[in-house]
């Protein structure tokens, strides 16, 4: 069981600014350094802690009771939590869920991810979205203010860096179909969610998962029916190595589908820009209208950067591509297609972990071009 704030150690919140927000810690003691963004999801929070896409960044959630239900390895994205820090308004002093398999403090204390409890997270967020998305620490209330603000202050900014290639399973690992086998789906590994290659297998797909050091050589030896590629942290213009493959198998037309980190690296092999959001997008009720089927979707999201259009529509420097979603909430690209190739990508996280679930037709969508693929006589002869 949890214990009160009042029985808990001290600490505080500091942003780069100088913005202090204090409270009592949780997990492990910090100091703790990363971005400071915040989630608006109201469940899910073993699935944020470890999606690979938080590395280096202090998670602040906004829902305002957190850890009610515990953790479990079956929610798990990643082997451990990736998030550098955790920020919360209220600590749940049980977790009652059936599934649940232990507490979310011991958790984090376990994998030493710093959490900070009692915060006025309705402050640190309106903070945030009026000033944007900053640097910060979580630390011991004895830590000199002063010195951790200069600290904060020379930790690296977002922009220009390569995480990405960091946080790949440089082994890689395979994953079996259910049922029989129809496809094989080389997925290039970012950052990728454990659902995404789960969602794979339950279509009849075997899924290799491959770092992201393997070349444009052994990506095209393997002879693929599909190429997925994967979320994954920081910024899309630091990951050099992905415009080649992408744009070699476009012309193989192996189908491609890219989500997130993905969806952005291949809007940059086709020429568009990448930027960076003021707070970028994070929660699971995004709505993202879809032009082509003409609907809405309530969708699961976490980036911190965006492909950049024109107010007409069109994505300067990619007149290959097509806009086919769009965020309305803010008027970004949520997903772009090709318009002659097999190849789409969304900028959300169709496996919908957590939730909501209206986005999983895309992987439906990506089975169908590789079954066109096969009936074309392309898959499993293709000469590079």
């Amino acid at each position: 069981m949890s214990a009160f704030p009042h029985e808990r150690p001290s600490a505080y919140l500091l942003l780069e600014d100088g913005r202090r927000f204090d409270g009592f810690s949780f997990g492990s003691v910090g100091p703790a350094f990363g971005e400071v963004v915040f989630n608006t999801s109201m469940t899910g929070y073993q699935e944020i802690l470890t999606d690979p896409s938080y590395t280096g960044q202090l998670v602040t959630m906004t829902y305002p009771l957190i850890g009610n239900y515990g953790v479990n390895p079956e929610d798990e994205e990643s082997e451990a939590p990736a998030a550098a820090g955790f920020i919360v308004r209220e600590l749940s002093r049980v977790d009652s869920s059936w599934r649940s398999e232990g507490g979310l403090e011991a958790y984090l204390e376990r994998h030493g991810i710093a959490g900070i409890t009692e915060v006025d997270t309705r402050a640190l967020t309106r903070h945030i979205r009026k000033e944007g998305a900053m640097r910060g620490a979580i630390a011991p209330a004895d830590v000199d203010e002063s010195e951790l603000l200069e600290q904060i202050r020379e930790h690296p900014e977002m922009e220009g860096l390569d995480l990405a290639c960091g946080v790949s399973d440089h082994d890689g690992y395979e994953l079996r179909p259910t049922g029989e086998e129809e496809f094989h789906v080389l997925a290039w590994d970012f950052g990728v969610k454990a659902h995404s290659p789960k969602l794979l297998a339950e279509r009849g797909c075997r899924v290799t998962v491959v770092p992201s050091s393997i070349t444009v050589d052994e990506i095209v030896a393997a002879d693929p029916d599909g190429f997925f590629i994967s979320n994954g942290p920081g910024d899309p213009a630091a990951v050099e190595v992905a415009t080649e493959a992408i744009l070699r198998l476009a012309e193989m037309e192996v189908p491609i589908f890219g989500i997130c980190l993905g969806h952005q690296l291949i809007s940059r092999a086709f020429g568009a820009e990448t930027y960076k959001l003021p707070f970028g997008h994070h929660g699971g009720n995004h709505p993202v209208k879809a032009v082509h089927r003409k609907t809405v979707e309530i969708t699961s999201q976490n980036h911190g950067f965006a492909v950049r259009a024109e107010g007409s529509g069109e994505l300067p420097g990619a007149p290959e591509l097509e806009v086919t979603h769009w965020n309305l909430y803010d008027g970004t690209v949520e997903g772009v297609r090709h318009r002659t190739l097999p190849v789409f990508a969304v900028q959300y996280h169709p496996e919908s972990a957590p939730g909501p679930h209206d986005s999983r037709y895309l992987f439906d969508d990506f089975i169908d071009l590789m079954k066109a693929g096969k009936a074309k006589g392309q898959g499993g002869t293709r000469v590079a």
